[in-house]
């Protein structure tokens, strides 16, 4: 088996690679000869894959095994190789149904690194922490966008956008100087107390919380936070944290119900319903980090943001950082996915409309749908270690065998969307999508 690292092409901010020089090298080390496809933007040089000892080539034909990182245009897919990457047809999304179509035209065989998880259903290899990284400090440099607009002066003001700093260093360094600066000075009177709520508490919102926590930082619970919200006594030299998790967000329908947590998963929006307009006008800055998909209620509806920006009222809120970037989801006005490139707009709840920049009646939007790649060597490093395990593994699999009888580690097993041109018996249900019109 020859194992190949493909250049992205689906969008020229992609500058991540799955596998780095070292850990390539590590491969081949172990007897899987290796090669990568040259690139001139990937953030990792074909230089530091040669000085590690590694091919670089221009095609991959004469690999059998292909990881890379997006999805991969259906015009460059080979018949009968395996493919690893992130081909996101789970959900049955239109977009990417002829691509999957072609995969199985192709008897290709298809390994989803979203589906690589353990036995509780929980992800092994995944950028969500990379994602709360960037997607913070994008936020809070949104934030000092907007209040420049505004005519507020912050310390915010020195922050860049993550994908200009050469590494995650050097953001982390302006952020310390930041906290020096509120510390000494403290927050401008016109958004004191400034107040981040983050919805959610996984690996995407520990990765914000761990930029956000180089601020002078007060965590409160959202009990507290509706009378913490308006105490003059409120320390100006503070960030206050607020971290919300399903039992603060939702609620039976059911009166004199309590919140259950299995519950909810198992029944969400016939049974629930969204409380978060409880919380969200006492925030300055919205972190959206939680997984949403149409079975559960939103947390801020259009018809919640048209209230809330109604003529004569001023809201407190001035950015949503939403990191999960659900465009029309849990955060209905995030009506759009940005790239790097122009990672914000405005949404003004009563119009509509989504204007890039950063001025004008609603809030400002941060949701950029590829955030890793604004770290892309941190995110890289990371992604590879885990990732390096199970290709000997791969490799050394018989995949003459049918499906029911190939040796893989059950946590990659799993992650096997198309066998050879089928759907393996997990995800026979995505038939249904196909046949609902997706052509190769």
């Amino acid at each position: 088996m020859k194992l190949g690292i493909r250049t992205e092409d689906k969008s020229q901010w992609e500058r991540r690679v799955p596998l780095v020089p070292a850990d390539a090298k590590a491969l081949q080390d172990a007897g899987i000869d290796v090669a990568v496809q040259t690139s001139h933007h990937r953030a990792f040089p074909d230089g530091e894959f040669t000085e590690a000892g590694v091919a670089v080539q221009e095609a991959l034909n004469d690999c059998n095994i292909i990881v890379g990182i997006k999805e991969i245009p259906k015009d460059k897919l080979e018949a009968g190789k395996v493919y690893l990457f992130f081909p996101h047809v789970i959900k049955g999304q239109p977009a990417n149904m002829p691509m999957l179509q072609r995969l199985m035209q192709l008897k290709a065989t298809l390994v989803d690194y979203e589906r690589i998880v353990d036995e509780k259903s929980r992800r092994l290899i995944f950028f969500g922490r990379h994602a709360g990284l960037a997607g913070m400090i994008n936020t809070l440099w949104s934030l000092g966008k907007r209040l420049e607009v505004e005519g507020s002066a912050s310390a915010f003001n020195r922050l860049k956008q993550a994908r200009t700093y050469a590494d995650l260093s050097g953001a982390k360094e302006d952020l310390k100087r930041i906290a020096a600066r509120i510390a000494a000075d403290g927050i401008p009177a016109a958004i004191h107390p400034l107040v981040v709520g983050f919805t959610g508490y996984g690996n995407v919102s520990q990765g914000a919380q761990e930029i956000l926590d180089l601020l002078p930082v007060q965590e409160v619970s959202p009990p507290e936070l509706n009378r913490m919200a308006h105490d003059p006594a409120c320390d100006a030299r503070r960030v206050y944290k607020v971290v919300f998790k399903e039992a603060n967000l939702f609620e039976p329908l059911a009166a004199g119900s309590g919140f259950d947590l299995d519950d909810y998963y198992r029944r969400g929006a016939g049974a629930y319903r969204g409380v978060f307009d409880r919380y969200v006008e006492e925030l300055s800055v919205l972190v959206n980090c939680i997984y949403w998909d149409a079975r559960f209620p939103r947390l801020l509806t259009l018809d919640q943001s048209r209230r809330l920006w109604a003529p004569g009222r001023s809201p407190k809120l001035k950015v949503i950082g939403d990191i999960s970037c659900d465009v029309g989801g849990s955060i209905e006005c995030t009506v759009k996915a940005t790239d790097p490139g122009n990672p914000v707009y405005v949404y003004e709840p009563a119009t509509g409309a989504a204007r890039d920049g950063f001025g004008g009646n609603g809030p400002v939007v941060m949701a950029v749908d590829i955030l890793p790649s604004e770290i892309p060597r941190e995110s890289s490093v990371d992604f590879s270690r885990v990732l390096k395990p199970l290709l000997p593994q791969l490799a050394a699999a018989d995949l003459s065998k049918p499906f029911a009888e190939l040796a893989l580690p059950p946590e990659l097993k799993r992650a096997v969307i198309v066998y050879k041109g089928e759907l393996t018996p997990d995800y026979a249900y995505l038939n249904s999508f196909l046949a609902a019109g997706a052509r190769p």
